[in-house]
């Protein structure tokens, strides 16, 4: 059953994150919190998602705030330091906020940049870190997707490509044209069936991120359908939505991967006292935020009616 619109809205916050480097081409990022009668949820689809997808992520909200969530088998989980499209002397000390990390997801492909550019962030990242992974977001052709992977294996490994390319028949065609291993991301959260690249032996690796999928129940569901390890990811979530990723990731009965659910050091503050990875691992448990946080960067006015129109919008729908 999904709640009553109006308990929702009653237990509704929504805040405002200045981040620390620009990410997704956004420098805060607004979420709106739901501070439910099983812990807290967060519904913070990107605002150029309309409401037919945004809908997913409300539901994976509502499942947090309003349901237990799922037994852990295991404590802690190894997470990737995220590097974005910055500049390669600024490796250094995006690389510091993530103390003990052996992984490192590197963004490439970004609008206004080369390939350049992007062998050489990656090089500056495998100088600190030992494996190293990229995320191209889609950006790139199958053609330029093979010349991006020759390119950034000169010097060294790469643990994986993910979502080099758009679509499913493109990550097909790229995987039987390169050595390099191919993680589907939106390729899946962003699908109407996200098991279709599985399906079609498109990707070596399944980058699952709850909020897009509707929740940690159908994360998991979907985890259990595919055959492929799993790297459970943020969606760019304040420190609730971190605390769900943890909480997904520690459900799972397998995790080879490191995680990628260390983005909150990308925040300058969060609605809780961020929790500093210990030897690349964070601990398992819930958030709660301190008030005081919510109040400080509580949106304002309008920003929170925008978000309680989305509500309002997606709450139709999953009705």
């Amino acid at each position: 059953m999904i709640p009553a619109l109006d308990d929702i809205l009653d237990r509704l916050h929504v805040v405002a994150l200045p981040m620390r480097v620009r990410f997704r081409g956004i420098t805060t990022r607004e979420v709106a919190l739901i501070d439910g009668p099983q812990g807290w949820g967060e519904f913070g689809a990107f605002p150029e998602y309309g409401p037919d997808e945004a809908a997913h992520w409300l539901a994976a909200a509502i499942e947090s705030a309003y349901r237990q969530a799922p037994p852990p088998r295991r404590d802690r989980i190894p997470i990737n330091a995220t590097v974005p499209a910055v500049a390669p002397n600024q490796v250094p000390d995006v690389l510091q906020r993530f103390p003990g990390a052996t992984t490192a997801k590197v963004k490439v492909a970004e609008p206004g940049q080369t390939l350049a550019d992007d062998v050489a962030r990656v090089n500056a990242v495998r100088a600190l870190i030992p494996t190293v992974r990229v995320d191209a977001n889609g950006g790139w052709t199958v053609a330029q997707a093979i010349q991006a992977a020759h390119a950034l294996t000169a010097d060294g490994p790469v643990e994986y490509l993910e979502q080099p390319c758009r679509t499913v028949e493109e990550l097909a065609e790229l995987r039987h044209g390169i050595d390099v291993p191919i993680a589907a991301d939106e390729s899946i959260r962003k699908a109407d069936d996200p098991l279709k690249v599985v399906r079609a032996h498109a990707a070596d690796i399944a980058v699952l991120k709850v909020a897009p999928l509707g929740g940690v129940s159908m994360m998991l569901d979907i985890a259990g359908q595919i055959d492929i390890p799993v790297v459970v990811s943020s969606a760019l979530d304040s420190a609730v939505g971190i605390g769900i990723g943890l909480t997904a990731a520690a459900a799972l009965p397998d995790l080879r991967h490191a995680c990628g659910l260390g983005t909150g050091s990308l925040f300058v503050d969060d609605v809780a006292e961020p929790i500093t990875p210990v030897d690349g691992y964070l601990p398992v448990a819930a958030v709660s935020p301190d008030p005081a946080r919510l109040q400080a960067l509580a949106a304002p006015p309008e920003r929170r009616q925008w978000w309680i129109d989305r509500v309002r919008a997606c709450h139709r729908i999953l009705g």
